[in-house]
């Protein structure tokens, strides 16, 4: 197989999308009934308002794109110019809002829901969940805050790796020059045990706990509490180009949660009450993000995202700040933050992020917000469901 490198220095921006979410479990079980074979009633269970502000993000990052620029491939293919004709058209239509049958009349009328597969064995989809976590953190180390998180650093390369045979193919990849040799960037072992990057300048803050550290490079961004009581956010810069592979996945295979148990919170406490196996656990997972100081959750699309509002999916497939319709369970969390219970919603959305753990068509990630709560739901919530993209019924078909 022939391939040639075209490495490009700080100068071009890292292709590798947000690791906002990527979620640290799998499948445990997957909650609801079996799916509907006819088209869904639409609905929304929450305010009008939210999805306004949502749209007008998702218009902000299209309006910046030629208008024949292909944003997605499936379910079938969209340019900037048809997607944003739909946040337009709709986001009028949300003017008559309160009169709901009025609304899904003329909804119907203008718009189409498009199922996100056309065969019926991919039309399951599995709904995850991520946040915004609220870590306490400082600026400069100490004796008790002395986990780095990092920038993105300056030997960092990005290039194009070139197939030649049997076919020309290009793909992104990520690495550093050691002499004159293009290899892979550090790994996460390289990075946290060995102390590769350590001392050079890159740190920008520091955390007082490992798992901490862990759990916001899977989250992808986080807000720092810091200890004169400042708050600053932080946000994914960039990953070591290194595959994601899922901790929880590895636990639950090698027998030590079982996997009816496996969430967020019980990782945490694995993690808690076995410090001995954490560093060998997190390098298992190489996939490492480099972080930049922000304001507010910040998505791939380089807008914010809205809690309940914004979902993660395969950039490579699907239309990117495009309208979705929902329909699944989320957990129900009581005021200690157990799971106690499902309940059914449907809900439009914006598909406003990816993740390194999001992959092909059957994988949703929902944003839930920022916090302790938001951390609880996005920890139980696993539940399969169905996925449409709206377009405009008069739109000209696609090429």
């Amino acid at each position: 197989m022939a391939r040639t490198f075209k490495a490009h220095r700080r100068r071009l921006r890292i292709w590798s999308t947000s690791v906002f979410l990527g979620p640290l479990i799998v499948a445990a079980s997957l909650h609801g009934q079996p799916l509907p074979s006819r088209p869904p009633l639409i609905a929304d269970d929450l305010d009008r308002e939210s999805l306004r502000s949502a749209i007008r993000h998702s218009v902000s990052y299209l309006e910046k794109l030629p208008p024949d620029r292909v944003v997605g491939e499936q379910p079938q293919r969209f340019t900037a110019r048809e997607i944003l004709d739909t946040l337009m058209v709709f986001e009028k239509l949300l003017d008559r809002w309160d009169c709901r049958e009025c609304w899904t009349k003329e909804f119907n009328e203008r718009f189409e829901l498009i199922p996100s597969a056309s065969d019926a064995a991919s039309l399951e989809v599995l709904f995850t969940g991520y946040y915004q976590p609220v870590i306490d953190g400082s600026l400069i180390p100490t004796a008790e805050y002395r986990y780095p998180i990092y920038g993105k650093p300056g030997d960092m390369i990005t290039a194009e790796q070139v197939t030649l045979t049997p076919a020309a193919t290009t793909e992104k990849v990520v690495g550093r020059l050691e002499g004159e040799n293009f290899v892979p960037y550090y790994s996460r072992r390289e990075i946290d045990d060995f102390g590769s990057l350590r001392g050079r300048g890159y740190e920008i803050a520091w955390l007082k706990d490992p798992i901490d550290v862990f759990f916001l490079h899977i989250q992808g961004s986080g807000i720092l509490r810091l200890p004169d009581g400042r708050r600053v956010g932080v946000g994914y810069a960039a990953q070591n180009g290194r595959a994601y592979r899922s901790i929880g996945r590895l636990l639950i295979d090698d027998g030590k949660i079982p996997q009816e148990e496996m969430s967020m919170q019980r990782l945490r406490r694995y993690l808690q009450e076995r410090p001995e196996e954490r560093n060998a656990i997190f390098a298992y997972n190489e996939s490492y993000i480099f972080f930049r100081f922000v304001e507010g959750p910040i998505g791939s699309l380089e807008v914010p995202v809205t809690a309940g509002r914004s979902i993660a999916t395969d950039p490579w497939l699907f239309p990117k700040g495009a309208l979705a319709f929902v329909q699944t369970q989320e957990p129900v969390i009581d005021d200690a933050g157990r799971l106690v219970g499902w309940k059914p919603f449907s809900r439009i959305v914006l598909n406003q992020d990816a993740g390194g753990a999001i992959r092909g068509s059957q994988r949703v990630d929902l944003f839930f917000g920022t916090g302790d709560r938001a951390a609880g739901a996005a920890g139980y919530m696993n539940s399969r469901g169905r996925l449409f993209f709206l377009a405009l019924k008069d739109s000209p078909p696609p090429p």
